[in-house]
């Protein structure tokens, strides 16, 4: 599978995307990179319909050691609580990391999704439809 791994400089939105409140061109943070990470782990893990614990633990197994871990763990367990639809999380996810731009992060990224959702029963039809339309969506957008 194709991953971006380069460093580039940021690149805006186009101010006529439907993303509703996420349109606007961003500056985004390393943080707010990290936060997204979060969201796109809990679109995948939420796929198959519910988030089973077993998908809980191997996140956690899988930030250990991350610098940042606690952000990632964090925006995943808001957007848990705050039961946000995986369409919702997903489309922020990405507009965030388009906006930041190219970062050899990516790669862990894509990493740790396979593996979250690898591990309760294996990776399913709709979290892989999910894993693929990001890797896709974002390629596409660093190519154009």
């Amino acid at each position: 599978p194709q991953v971006i791994n380069c460093e580039s400089q940021k690149k805006s939105l186009p101010s006529d995307n439907n993303y509703g409140p996420y349109s606007q061109a961003m500056d985004i943070s390393k943080e707010e990179l990290y936060d997204a990470m979060g969201e796109l782990i809990y679109a995948v893990a939420l796929a198959d319909g519910y988030i089973q614990e077993e998908e809980t633990d191997r996140l956690q197994e899988l930030l250990l050691g991350h610098p940042w871990a606690a952000a990632i763990q964090w925006s995943f367990d808001y957007e848990k609580r705050k039961s946000k639809t995986l369409e919702a999380a997903y489309q922020k996810a990405l507009v965030t990391c388009q906006a930041y731009g190219p970062n050899e992060e990516y790669a862990f990224l894509m990493e740790v999704l396979e593996k979250v959702a690898e591990a309760s029963d294996g990776v399913d039809e709709q979290e892989a439809g999910i894993i693929d339309r990001f890797r896709n969506d974002l390629t596409t957008y660093f190519m154009n």
